[in-house]
């Protein structure tokens, strides 16, 4: 795992989760820079699961692999199914629902790196 690339997903997460909170409490719907936004923070992630992926092919692999591929999953599906949640909510809401994926998102790096080197 790239702890560059993880740190990189964290702030750019945070970013836009207060943005979009920003956007919640102004009561402005989404809009396509939240799309444009939530679109680069994707492709970070993506980045992320494909260097995951090549490591694990390579042969470094955690003790739980299926909980690692799991939550890789998780990560590569959420930006783009909340995304598509935000923007159909056309209401203040929508952005709401982006700022909620994306403070999850940090978390789910944490949880990762948390499988990927477990303390001892």
């Amino acid at each position: 795992m790239a702890d560059w690339l993880t740190m990189t997903i964290q702030m750019v997460s945070l970013a836009v989760a207060v943005w979009c909170l920003i956007s919640t409490f102004r009561d402005q719907p989404m809009l396509v820079p939240h799309l444009i936004g939530m679109a680069v923070l994707w492709l970070l992630v993506l980045g992320q699961v494909v260097l995951a992926t090549i490591t694990l092919v390579g042969g470094e692999s955690p003790e739980d692999v299926v909980m690692l591929v799991s939550y890789l999953a998780t990560i590569a599906l959420l930006p783009p199914a909340c995304a598509v949640w935000g923007f159909m909510e056309r209401s203040k809401w929508g952005p709401a629902v982006i700022s909620f994926a994306c403070f999850i998102l940090p978390v789910l790096l944490v949880r990762i790196e948390q499988i990927w080197s477990p303390v001892v």
